[in-house]
């Protein structure tokens, strides 16, 4: 039976900044993350990082502190998008920190969110966008999360992976037709590299939502949202509604 008092707290973040010694950050990372007794996964690029982690609530805060203040990163994440959450038990079966080319795949070197990226949208200001007429409002994710949840009006790409987004905008996106784009995913950070391979391809206009679909739903009142269903996320809570509230939050978690 799980302790009804016990608070699992998680923290998404990512930033994309240069971090030409990523391969010399990956285990004092892990060491400190495991001294937290966390549990999630941390990627590690070139490009900056990418993490879901989750543990008590004060091994998580000294976890955002490191990253954002302390001495392994030497204020480079000074600029760390970071979004908490709880769960009523924990999410993740170990811990991983990993080394890869890009911290979110999409395989185009021309963009780049380090020196351009699209126009960032609050969740206050999101739903004005959406709603005006020529705004192309785009799901940068995956089918299946497309197929959970997602913005009344979105236009599905029906991609099996975001490393396909850009075959989808070289067929089915026009710089001479769509001057205004909104896209948005669960927490932004497809959305920065997307936007960024939009404008290198000469798209005029291009927004994306500010923190995600999370931000979204933690920050905007249900009887204001045009969100439809429910936000997949990549752990065992496997959706969140508004509020960041677990899938089947109400039912018994004693079985």
């Amino acid at each position: 039976m799980s302790d009804p008092h016990s608070v699992t707290k998680v923290a998404a973040f990512y930033q994309f900044a240069a971090l030409p010694d990523y391969r010399e950050l990956r285990e004092p990372l892990r060491a400190f993350c495991a001294g937290l007794k966390l549990k999630g996964s941390v990627l590690l690029a070139r490009e900056g990082i990418n993490g879901t982690l989750a543990g008590a609530p004060d091994a998580i805060d000294a976890l955002a502190h490191e990253l954002a203040h302390g001495d392994m990163f030497d204020g480079r994440l000074d600029n760390l998008e970071l979004k908490f959450s709880t769960a009523g038990a924990m999410p993740f079966g170990r811990l991983k920190v990993r080394l890869k080319k890009e911290i979110v795949t999409l395989g185009d070197a021309a963009a780049d969110p380090t020196r351009q990226v699209g126009t960032y949208v609050d969740a206050s200001e999101w739903n004005a966008l959406i709603c005006a007429p020529d705004t192309l409002l785009l799901d940068t994710r995956n089918a299946f999360e497309v197929a959970m949840g997602t913005f009344e009006g979105a236009i599905d790409p029906g991609i099996r992976s975001f490393g396909q987004f850009k075959d989808f905008a070289a067929e089915r996106l026009d710089p001479a037709k769509h001057r205004r784009i909104a896209m948005f995913c669960t927490g932004g950070i497809r959305c920065e590299k997307a936007s960024a391979h939009l404008l290198a391809r000469g798209f005029a206009e291009v927004y994306h939502l500010k923190g995600g679909i999370l931000r979204y739903l933690e920050e905007v009142p249900e009887a204001q949202s045009r969100w439809r269903g429910e936000c997949f996320v990549f752990d065992e809570r496997v959706a969140l509604g508004h509020g960041l509230r677990e899938r089947n939050k109400d039912a018994t978690r004693d079985e």
